[in-house]
């Protein structure tokens, strides 16, 4: 698959116009029209729905889509990396990170690496593990931020010294939110939780999961706290993730306190580019 073709299907993709897509990226129509059609032959798939006055995807062109953003992605973060070779300390690292409190080692960090080198970017993506583990393992990503165990065997891990807090978000005016520490299986039964979708089989450790009534799952801790605004449930997740201040929530930590270790991990076996490196180090340096 020709990356150049794929930056053409892309533009057809945004437009949903072969007409408008060739006037952006300075070709003729009749051959934007023709590399998309060898594109669905060599796929053997149609990948828009052709209207009368527009394009719309199919639900393999909306899986091509997806792809192709990271293909191009991952082409332009190779050319960068071999074009700066292992002198030149410049360049973008990119890290993937759950929603923590601790990102703020990561932020430190970079501060002063970028003092002495400034041209080294960096470019931060939210996501949960799943997420995370994959862009990781697919060369998207070159660092990740986890909670939980780690892969010892897939990864190489610096263990950052803050913990996050796990408790429950919820509504100031609910009954619960009165008490300075929330006991799962004594306050949560019965109740409604809305938990996130990596949570596996306990609730905190020792507590199962099938104690409580789900009704809802999150991957990002912001829509979870809208959703326990509305009075939806209550939202387990991290503390200081949502500031609760001006708003109608309250964060109540659960009784035995559980704290998250976190871990900043990248793949095994590779030659980290310099920049990368030495960001490693001012990590290091800071724990």
């Amino acid at each position: 698959m020709d990356l150049r073709v794929l930056q053409y299907f892309l533009a057809v993709a945004r437009e949903a116009s072969f007409s408008r897509a060739a006037a952006v990226i300075h070709i003729s129509q009749p051959t934007l029209s023709r590399q998309i059609a060898e594109l669905e032959e060599e796929l053997g798939k149609k990948l828009f729905v052709r209207g009368t006055r527009t394009l719309t995807l199919t639900a393999e062109g909306q899986l091509l889509e997806k792809r192709a953003r990271e293909l191009l992605m991952l082409a332009e973060k190779t050319e960068a990396e071999v074009r700066a070779g292992n002198d030149d300390v410049s360049g973008d690292i990119y890290i993937g990170a759950g929603e923590t409190y601790g990102v703020h080692t990561i932020t430190q960090a970079f501060r002063k690496l970028q003092e002495e080198y400034p041209d080294v970017y960096l470019h931060i993506s939210s996501g949960d593990r799943r997420d995370l583990s994959w862009q990781l393992d697919n060369g998207l990503i070159d660092l990740a931020l986890v909670f939980g165990s780690v892969d010892h065997a897939r990864y190489e891990c610096i263990t950052l010294p803050h913990q996050d807090r796990m408790g429950i978000y919820m509504r100031k005016e609910d009954p619960l939110a009165s008490k300075k520490q929330i006991i799962p299986e004594e306050d949560l039964l019965d109740r409604p939780l809305i938990i996130n979708r990596e949570s596996g089989d306990e609730l905190i450790p020792g507590v199962s999961m099938h104690l409580f009534r789900i009704v809802g799952t999150y991957n990002l801790l912001y829509n979870a706290s809208l959703m326990a605004e509305d009075g939806l449930g209550y939202v387990a997740g991290l503390e200081y993730i949502i500031h609760t201040e001006g708003t109608d929530l309250v964060f109540v930590p659960f009784e035995p306190e559980d704290r998250r270790s976190m871990y900043l991990i990248w793949k095994k076996y590779q030659i980290l580019p310099r920049h990368i490196a030495l960001f490693l180090e001012e990590i290091r340096k800071m724990v």
